[in-house]
């Protein structure tokens, strides 16, 4: 007789009843089914049972039923809380059979299970010597139980491997406990490396004692495979396409394929690509011209390859490349004997390479995106005895199709950036540096029926220690010279934002530029181009420099319009700034004034454009309302801007709009601390970095940045003077600034073989991407700069 089942619902009505249920109780099924369960027992079950039982969804005991005929039966039951359906929860109530006496078949079905069991098993005596194993430890190890009985492990497996389990196996008979480990690797059995999870128990008689242990292997390769292949996929989604340069995408394909892949990957792109032509669409039966881009091998150099790189590979119809194009799906060949042969007639260097370094394996997998061909992906092994296999095939396509949308990406981006460069260049930053300090957004639109492009320009510049610069100016004027001056103004700006001066100082020596430029102009002739760059005409501009860290925000104008200022409250007003005189003037001072932003504030910069020829106030009022509006997007707040202000109107003259949000970093994102001037504080100052670095997880930057903060604030000490003090940025890089009293400059020089001193400078600038210095009110500051991601990349071993 089977087991009595049945099932019961939260609400404790029998929902089910089978057929040992009824014989055990005499109840029919159409009797129990829709009657409460507790009709059924003799004695309830006490309500601390029935608390244990729903926390942990099982309960075992002795229950009093009651039979059909009134009797009472005693039963072992075992209950189950199971999920019945989707949000439908039910008890499976279950009557254990009576123990039976052994049968005389149950030693044989013992020896059996053993013998033929689908995990590989072997039993060990105390002194680690084998005293059992069963048929497949004996075909993974290629020697027979009568063989190996007597040896320890690591005489018939001398093998790293085999000391690690020894090593687990000694631990589980010296602690009692079971030990697992997790090894890959090539039996003497087998043709290839498998995953192995191998657990070591120990074996104890009735009175506990430890008498031998017991060694159970579970293949777990193809779990293994899977796990590898979702990695191999999450590395190349992290890999390919960082860039929008066709030959670093098809660069980072192989980086990522070679060697978890394949021994040797070559990527070819289509030739009619190279000039600019649109792909043809997939499958595709036509002439295979591929363009070798880009190829790796786990040999140095790419030895295997016949084709350099840039240079041609035209195939024939019946090569792989042109097949799996016309198929439009990749193809897999085992390179046997026979198909070399064959080949051997159409392409004997290429044979020849393959016989040479033992290629057996071949993918040929299409670069297909949008439903166009772009080129072919070619996979070979060598090194790696197993052969490609269908889940090898899938995983290629896959990361073919991703490299090829990126590389179809880069493709229509360049051919549209070589389009546009030449005006992009003259006219504005074609994208906004991200930084922490501030969201930043802008438009630009030219004015409607003037010839040429304007003068207009806006600019976000990063400066050292986290800040940003915000510019914003005006060329009156169109035409090439507007533009050529708008140009020279703004590389100047640069130039001078990046020897960091303050921002009246910075108009001041831009006022003198474009005073000498008109003079040169109208020296030689050039009244047009007078006209276009001269102050009398008009050249204004808009400088601001804001700190993340303090949240103050310093600005000077020459001769342009006030900025808007919004609030994190909403509140929208215009910031009074010192009138400055407009460029090309000169004779007239410049004024910075400093404000504190909030988090979160807006700062919206604009040329005049913008108010239009109607009334200016209507404009900055109707700029305010949407200001002052919490758009999530500040692109979207832009377009805002201009619909509410100018109506879908054509603007009567250029129009350049930047708005940034303001951020702080945080306390956790700034150390400072106060040195001495003392050579020994050095040592304390690599102890603070170090220690901080730490904190915030960057371990791989402790190293060069230790060094860079040591030569740093010995110079500080050595020729600078008091105060001095180190302080470190995390920001989307790692900033080390060291500031003392003096205003001397250092400069790099290169030392002498037999000087002492010289070289650190020259080190800091070979540790790090960006190094310099800038004058404070009250001495210098020297920084340097290194990018996390280029730590992280130089330490990550898998890159």
């Amino acid at each position: 007789m089977g087991a009595a089942r049945a099932t019961v619902d939260l609400r404790g009505i029998v929902t089910a009843w089978n057929q040992e249920a009824q014989q055990l109780l005499g109840y029919g099924s159409g009797e129990v089914v829709g009657r409460p369960a507790v009709d059924l027992l003799c004695e309830g079950v006490s309500e601390a049972e029935l608390r244990s039982a729903a926390a942990r969804g099982r309960w075992r005991g002795q229950a009093a039923l009651r039979h059909r005929d009134g009797s009472r039966l005693e039963v072992g039951l075992l209950a189950h809380r199971r999920e019945a359906a989707p949000a439908v929860e039910e008890w499976l109530l279950v009557t254990p059979l009576q123990g039976t006496e052994p049968h005389p078949q149950d030693d044989e079905l013992t020896a059996w299970a053993f013998r033929q069991s689908p995990c590989a098993a072997v039993v060990y005596d105390t002194d680690l010597r084998l005293r059992r194993a069963n048929a497949i430890d004996e075909q993974l190890v290629d020697l027979t139980e009568e063989e190996m009985r007597g040896l320890r492990l690591v005489d018939f497996l001398p093998y790293p491997e085999s000391e690690v389990m020894e090593a687990h196996m000694r631990l589980a008979l010296q602690t009692g406990e079971r030990q697992q480990v997790e090894l890959y690797w090539r039996a003497p059995g087998q043709s290839r490396a498998h995953a192995w999870s191998i657990l070591l128990a120990p074996l104890k008689d009735e009175a506990a004692q430890v008498r031998g242990a017991c060694l159970v292997a579970l293949d777990t390769t193809e779990a293994y495979e899977a796990r590898q292949r979702l990695l191999l996929l999450s590395d190349a989604g992290a890999r390919i396409g960082r860039t929008l340069d066709v030959t670093h995408t098809a660069e980072d394909l192989v980086a990522v394929a070679v060697p978890c892949l394949a021994d040797l990957v070559t990527v070819g792109l289509l030739t009619c690509l190279d000039s600019g032509i649109d792909p043809p669409p997939s499958p595709y039966r036509g002439p295979v011209d591929l363009r070798r881009i880009a190829h790796g091998s786990v040999l140095e150099g790419c030895p295997e390859s016949v084709v350099a790189l840039g240079g041609l590979d035209p195939c024939l119809p019946s090569s792989p490349s042109a097949r799996c194009l016309a198929a439009g799906r990749a193809v897999r060949y085992e390179l046997s004997e026979s198909a070399l042969a064959q080949w051997a007639i159409e392409r004997p260097q290429r044979v020849a390479q393959v016989r040479r370094y033992g290629i057996h394996s071949a993918m040929a997998v299409p670069l297909l995106a949008r439903g166009a061909v772009l080129g072919v992906v070619l996979l070979a092994r060598h090194r790696r005895p197993e052969p490609f296999t269908e889940d090898d095939v899938m995983l290629a396509e896959e990361l073919a199709a991703r490299a090829a949308v990126c590389i179809d990406n880069a493709r229509r981006y360049t051919r549209e950036r070589n389009a546009s460069l030449t005006l992009q260049r003259s006219l504005l930053p074609p994208d906004l540096p991200r930084r922490t300090a501030l969201e930043c957004a802008s438009r630009y639109l030219p004015a409607a029926g003037q010839p040429g492009v304007g003068g207009d320009w806006f600019d976000v510049i990063p400066l050292p220690g986290a800040r940003v610069a915000l510019v914003v100016g005006d060329v009156v004027g169109h035409g090439v010279h507007a533009s050529a001056a708008m140009g020279r103004l703004r590389t100047t700006i640069r130039a001078l934002a990046d020897v960091d001066l303050a921002p009246d100082e910075l108009l001041t020596r831009l006022d003198d530029l474009v005073i000498h430029l008109s003079d040169e102009a109208e020296d030689a002739g050039d009244l047009e181009s007078a006209a276009g760059t001269a102050g009398a005409i008009g050249a204004s501009c808009l400088y601001a420099v804001y700190d993340p860290i303090s949240g103050h925000c310093t600005l000077a104008r020459a001769g342009h319009p006030l900025p808007l200022v919004v609030t994190p409250d909403g509140t929208a007003d215009l910031l009074e700034l010192p009138a400055g005189p407009p460029l090309g003037l000169g004779g007239l001072p410049f004024e910075s004034i400093e404000v504190e932003l909030a988090a979160g504030s807006l700062l919206a910069l604009y040329t005049d454009g913008l108010l239009g020829t109607g009334s200016p106030d209507q404009a900055l009022q109707a700029m305010r309302e949407v200001l002052a509006r919490r758009e999530p997007s500040l692109s979207i707040l832009c377009d805002t801007v201009l619909q509410s202000v100018l109506h879908d109107r054509p603007a009567d003259d250029d129009v350049a709009l930047l708005l940034a949000r303001t951020h702080t970093l945080g306390a956790d994102q700034v150390a400072t601390w106060q040195l001495a001037a003392d050579p020994a504080v050095v040592a304390q100052a690599r102890k603070h970095t170090a220690e901080q670095l730490t904190t915030w997880g960057l371990h791989e930057a402790v190293f060069t940045t230790e060094l860079v903060v040591s030569e740093l604030v010995t110079n500080a000490i050595r020729y600078g003077c008091p105060p001095i003090q180190l302080r470190l940025i995390r920001e989307r890089s790692l900033i080390c600034e060291v500031s003392d009293g003096s205003n001397t400059a250092p400069h790099l020089r290169r030392a002498r073989v037999f000087d002492e001193g010289g070289r650190g400078l020259l080190l800091v600038a070979q540790l790090t991407q960006r190094w310099g210095t800038r004058q404070t009110h009250a001495g210098k500051t020297i920084w340097a700069e290194q990018d996390l991601a280029v730590v992280s990349a130089d330490q990550d071993p898998a890159l």
